[in-house]
């Protein structure tokens, strides 16, 4: 019989493991809602390390720079801990350090798509029978 410990239950544990692999690092950070999801990212090339593609199963160290593309955002980060479980999102965040430029360009970019959207609405619904012939008859106007 040995004298193994059982495994540690606490949620977002930071382990002693200096290195882990990547698809991991990333649920466990919270960029990704599943493992799946994160190694289809990587393999789709929207997570480079220093500039590089990479595969699911490339160990991360503390001090990478990761450039992560998540829908219209684009986060520069570093990472600051290891951690193979994923915890609560506080914890999550002690995982990486997001620089300053990167958080003002996604900023200003969030702020460019809300400027953007804040024109132009679609209407709800198709137009009725008086609305259309509104429309029809500001067609004529272009006519003359």
């Amino acid at each position: 019989m040995t004298n193994k410990k059982p495994a540690s239950r606490n949620p977002g544990e930071i382990t002693e493991n200096p290195v882990t692999r990547i698809d991991i690092w990333l649920w466990a950070a919270r960029f990704y809602k599943t493992r799946a999801m994160a190694k289809h990212a990587i393999e789709t090339g929207k997570v480079e390390i220093q500039g590089q593609a990479l595969k699911s199963s490339r160990l991360i160290k503390v001090n990478d720079e990761l450039c992560i593309k998540r829908g219209q955002e684009t986060f520069v980060i570093n990472v600051a801990r290891i951690s193979e479980k994923r915890g609560s999102a506080s914890v999550a965040q002690t995982l990486y350090v997001e620089s300053e430029a990167s958080r003002s360009k996604r900023e200003a970019e969030r702020e460019r798509r809300k400027m953007e959207n804040a024109g132009y609405q679609a209407p709800p619904t198709k137009p009725d029978k008086r609305a259309r012939r509104l429309i029809n008859a500001l067609g004529d106007l272009d006519m003359l």
